[in-house]
């Protein structure tokens, strides 16, 4: 029992430690697709089906936690033309709702729990394929707890690229190839694709514009639909680092434009460069405006006369409602002598 809740633990440390792998994760528009070349030849249009459970909607509640009383339960079982599982991240989901209920149950009612509920809602032999599944992922959600953490610093891209080593080599313990890419193949895509970009940032032999070359040709490699969703974090992410690092050490402008330009293309460097311009012109007139308002300040008029030269510097020098409300930000950090928060 101990094991096992300290595989639901080290699980959710996981999770926090490759928190880049979770927390941008894509919509799954996938996971009804096949997931490779054994699972295509199950999942054909014409065969493909959703098993329909037998269990009524009242007494599957008696399945569910406290906290999960006004959800349905999460599991889309899919099966092929003779009734045989089709193992698909649904399929695990399927799991997942039921173990997410530890806290509220203890392990031994929830897997007596998930058996009682296939047995009631599937026939073989989709029943025992998902009874068997369901044995070994249990088993591998329990060893996940027993994995030693590595041994490199948790600053250098080794450490998550050992993490994502030791999980995969302990998936195939358990599972086929077909039912590791069925279960967490859109999960171990992402994992991949986050822990490539991050050797590629943290790669000191490789210059900025090379990096963006690379993190380019890595993005290019992920399906469209997961490039539509990270587009613009990554990116904007990519680009910050990337410029930091060529400002650190006295970089041109010439270098930032092949940066980008690698990174992100001819016109959304254009852009950009449209932008830094706008950029420096909105610092070049705040902090000319907040100089002769500091003069003012410190004049010996009165402090009603003060209060009127300053609004009319105001009103000639930002003419704009939205660029008075803004510079009032401006004004406010001037004054307690905090660094003004312009965007770089």
């Amino acid at each position: 029992m101990s094991k096992v809740k300290l595989g639901i633990i080290f699980t959710l440390i996981l999770i926090l430690v490759i928190g880049i792998m979770i927390w941008l994760k894509p919509q799954n528009t996938l996971l009804n697709q096949p997931q490779n070349h054994q699972q295509s030849k199950l999942d054909l249009p014409d065969q493909s089906q959703y098993a329909k459970s037998q269990i009524s909607e009242k007494h599957s509640q008696s399945f569910s936690s406290a906290s999960q009383q006004d959800t349905q339960i999460n599991c889309q079982i899919r099966v092929d033309g003779a009734n045989r599982l089709i193992v698909n991240e649904q399929t695990k989901d399927c799991f997942e709702y039921f173990i997410t209920q530890y806290g509220e149950k203890t392990f031994e009612q929830i897997k007596t729990d998930f058996l009682a509920y296939i047995k009631i809602s599937y026939k073989e032999p989709v029943l025992s394929q998902l009874s068997d599944l369901w044995s070994r992922y249990m088993q591998y959600r329990e060893q996940l707890g027993q994995l030693p953490p590595p041994t490199t610093s948790k600053e250098d891209a080794k450490y998550y690229r050992e993490i994502l080593k030791n999980i995969q080599n302990l998936r195939k313990k358990f599972f086929s190839d077909y039912e590791i890419q069925g279960l967490f193949g859109t999960q171990n895509t992402y994992d991949q694709y986050t822990v490539d970009r991050m050797e590629i940032l943290d790669n000191k032999n490789l210059s900025p514009t090379e990096k963006a070359e690379k993190l380019k040709n890595l993005f290019s490699q992920l399906p469209e639909d997961w490039q539509e969703n990270l587009k613009q974090l990554n990116q904007l992410e990519d680009l910050r680092k990337l410029t930091a690092e060529i400002k650190s050490r006295n970089g041109t402008a010439e270098e930032i434009h092949q940066m980008r330009t690698n990174l992100v293309g001819a016109a959304a460097t254009q852009r950009l460069e449209t932008l830094d311009t706008q950029r420096a012109e909105w610092k070049h007139r705040v902090n000319q405006y907040l100089t002769e308002r500091e003069s003012i300040m410190k004049s010996s008029m009165s402090d009603s006369a003060k209060q009127s030269a300053v609004n009319q510097l105001r009103s000639q020098q930002f003419n704009n409602p939205q660029e008075q409300t803004r510079l009032q930000t401006f004004e406010s950090v001037h004054d307690q002598g905090g660094k003004l928060p312009f965007s770089d």
